[in-house]
């Protein structure tokens, strides 16, 4: 192994273990617990070596948040697994919104104004794909035309999250979101279906 080599791969290991740690605090405390010092004390690093690889906290938060959304695009992807599309639907309502319960500090951060909109939306931005395909697949298999398909997904997105919000606040428990959830999706889909015009609707047999 060549020097550059290892050293690239000890610059990444060094990195990851700042990911984790701060990760652990964040999941554990809250993001206010949440400092350069913090991390740099429990990986036995000094500050400047935490800020080798992240320039301040704002920067370490967002690549919590981009970790966040790669755990929530894991689930969205088995959720497209599904062989039928109204059940990967609800799938992906349930998973969200036990993810914002298994996840709540980490769940918050990644919904938090504190991080930059344009930067939330760039890491955000594969869930939102799937997202779009799941909805795709949807509205081909019930032959009804989503004008706006943007639109449509932040109304599910919206949705989804005002839902989770209310679990994460305690105001509904976890189980009870979930099913709430399902329900609140499956009534826009139905909507949806029932708005298409009739020649666009398989016909009854």
């Amino acid at each position: 192994m060549s020097t550059s080599t290892r050293r690239a791969r000890e610059r990444a290991n060094t990195r990851e273990r700042i990911v984790e740690a701060a990760l652990h605090v964040l999941e554990t405390e809250g993001v206010a617990a949440l400092t350069i010092r913090r991390i740099a004390t429990d990986v036995d690093y000094s500050a400047p070596v935490v800020y080798q690889h992240f320039a301040n906290k704002g920067a370490l938060v967002l690549e919590l948040v981009a970790h966040g959304h790669h755990l929530m695009l894991t689930e969205f992807r088995r959720a497209a697994q599904e062989s039928d599309t109204d059940r990967r639907m609800m799938r992906i309502a349930s998973q969200y919104v036990r993810f914002a319960g298994e996840h709540p500090h980490l769940f918050q951060v990644m919904n938090d104004p504190v991080v930059d909109a344009d930067e939330r939306r760039r890491v955000a931005e594969p869930v939102i794909d799937v997202l779009k395909e799941l909805l795709t697949s949807w509205s081909t298999a019930h032959n009804v035309v989503l004008v706006d398909l943007d639109q449509a997904c932040e109304i599910l997105w919206g949705t989804l999250y005002g839902i989770a919000s209310l679990s994460h606040l305690g105001n509904v428990g976890s189980d009870r979101a979930r099913r709430l959830a399902e329900q609140a999706l499956r009534t826009i889909l139905l909507g949806w279906q029932a708005e298409a015009p009739a020649n666009s609707r398989p016909a009854s047999s």
